[in-house]
């Protein structure tokens, strides 16, 4: 005999599940106490947004589900925000969390919440276990459902009476399998090719859903055999390497950018593997007058702004190669003008000696630094504006960006699960001095783990993309200004190291340094954001150079 909870953990286990990110309750004690006995790996941290936040970053990078654990009431509440960014980033996650006693929940009681309907608009499966003997019904359909296009997020509860009932030992995990992609209608394939033939620009929209279904290389093959330039959404950053002739890199800024200059010019645009809430169509296809392409394994979202031409559903590599056999091409596509502008751009800023830094010249070393194996989270805010413009990327999957939710605190939780799923790797967590302090307190888990990474920190004492906004659309701005702790000393509390970037040229080497020092480092870095209005202007009397 053994109880539920632990037949909980035998099928967590059955799943592959390598780690759980959690805090110990008194209501999930009962998994806690099967957790020790358990090869999966409990990483214990100091804030639950912190743990989804992390079983969020672990399911983008290896597209299996990240698993989080959370008590009751506030404990399962705490994860509302990392699991809502992973539910609508589409990374896979499961989050688990105690709860009362079936005898109270029918009542007002201390601490019971409707769980699993407080997290049912934010999953793709959320279910409260009040049966033992379904246990493994649930667990296999929770992952399953997590895992399959669009991933997202599964919801399970588990009573605190139901974790300690007594299961007989015929009641096992269930084998863990799942569908393949399907292959596309030959009919699809064909009027797909026959709208590229005919194009005169045609463009590739690539995005995250490419990086998912690992079809990259495919990707590739499909542009160098038709000459079709590529721009990739924020998350699919590297999917085509930013070095290729065909890349314009990446593409999402709700204003005119050079790479957009390629779609005011496309007549054609097909859209491999993109998802919508990254970047709304209205954007990029105001007027509604090109033919689009949809490339995916599931159907396309319904908007005015996105109607089909052609529409591919099935195994994206295998849809793109079939499709490339038959369309041809007229050879007459150059992004050469484009390339220089963008290349330009990064290039201008290296030698700038301003202080605080520039963004530009921020990123310019921060590139030099980083292996293209290397991985940079991002946090959110003014920041991750410019990372998603001019920090270049040469593999999917090392420049992390969340962009669906876009939610403030990933950077440094997300930091830990990218070191513990690619060990020997570079991590660097970039973020705003907002974002830092919204999840600092992990640094102690990164600690306690015994993990290296560097934590940059763009330091202007404010919610910088918010006063960006304000300045633009006002013309002034307010209540977006606070004051920041010793960040040198704070990392040096926790027993971490810390410098302070004090000049342009000493950038580069204290980030050498910091990755040498093999520990938790936090580097301090004031940075200009007077260069964020300077963009505004730039790219509001850009005529595109085409």
């Amino acid at each position: 005999m053994k109880t539920a909870a632990q037949l909980l953990v035998r099928c967590l286990e059955n799943e592959g599940v390598e780690y759980i990110f959690g805090i110990p309750g008194e209501e999930n004690l009962h998994i806690i106490d099967a957790l020790i006995d358990s090869p999966i790996r409990f990483v214990t941290v100091r804030h639950e947004q912190g743990a989804a936040f992390m079983a969020d970053v672990y399911g983008r990078l290896t597209g299996r589900p990240g698993v989080c654990l959370a008590t009751l009431g506030p404990g399962a509440t705490n994860l509302i925000t990392g699991f809502a960014d992973a539910n609508m980033d589409h990374a896979p996650i499961v989050a688990l969390a105690g709860q009362g006693a079936t005898t109270r929940m029918h009542k007002e009681s201390h601490q019971i919440l409707d769980l699993v309907n407080l997290f049912e608009p934010i999953s793709k499966y959320s279910v409260a276990i009040l049966e033992k003997d379904i246990i493994p019904e649930v667990v296999r359909k929770a992952f399953k459902v997590a895992r399959a296009e669009k991933p997202g997020g599964s919801f399970i509860c588990l009573p605190e009476n139901i974790a300690a009932m007594e299961v007989g030992d015929d009641i096992r995990p269930l084998k863990v399998q799942g569908p393949t992609a399907p292959h596309a209608p030959q009919v699809k394939v064909e009027q797909a090719a026959k709208v590229i033939s005919e194009a005169r620009f045609p463009i590739v929209l690539a995005g995250n859903g490419v990086v998912r279904s690992r079809s990259g290389e495919a990707l590739l093959r499909f542009v160098e055999k038709l000459n079709i330039p590529v721009a990739t959404t924020f998350m699919a950053k590297g999917v085509v390497p930013f070095s290729h002739p065909l890349c314009l890199g990446a593409i999402g800024l709700q204003s005119t950018d050079y790479v957009a200059c390629g779609f005011d010019r496309a007549d054609v645009v097909i859209c491999v593997g993109f998802d919508m809430v990254e970047y709304h169509p209205y954007l990029w296809h105001p007027k509604g007058e090109k033919k689009i392409i949809h490339i995916d394994q599931i159907y396309a979202e319904v908007d005015s702004k996105y109607i089909l031409e052609a529409g591919v559903i099935g195994d994206i590599a295998v849809s793109l190669d079939r499709i490339a056999e038959l369309a041809r091409s007229e050879g007459n596509v150059s992004t050469d003008t484009l390339k220089n502008y963008i290349l330009s751009e990064q290039e201008c800023f290296a030698d700038n000696c301003g202080y605080p830094l520039k963004p530009q010249r921020i990123l310019c070393d921060t590139r030099k630094v980083m292996d293209d194996d290397d991985i940079l989270i991002s946090d959110v805010g003014a920041h991750k504006m410019w990372v998603a413009r001019l920090y270049s990327c040469e593999k999917p999957n090392t420049c992390l960006i969340s962009n669906g939710f876009a939610a403030m605190g990933i950077a440094v939780p997300g930091a830990i699960a990218a070191k513990l799923v690619h060990p020997r790797r570079r991590v660097l967590a970039l973020t705003g001095d907002a974002g830092f302090m919204m999840n600092s307190q992990e640094i102690e888990t990164a600690l306690r783990l015994q993990l290296s990474l560097v934590i940059m920190i763009w330091n202007d004492q404010g919610y910088g993309l918010i006063k960006w906004h304000q300045e633009r659309r006002f013309g002034r701005s307010g209540f977006v200004d606070f004051t920041n702790p010793d960040f040198v000393r704070y990392a040096e509390s926790f027993g971490a190291k810390g410098y302070r970037v004090e000049s342009a040229e000493s950038l580069l080497p204290v980030l050498e340094q910091a990755f040498a020092d093999n520990t938790v480092v936090v580097v301090d870095v004031p940075v200009d954001y007077s260069e964020n209005m300077k963009l505004t202007e730039k790219l509001g009397s850009l005529v595109c150079p085409l």
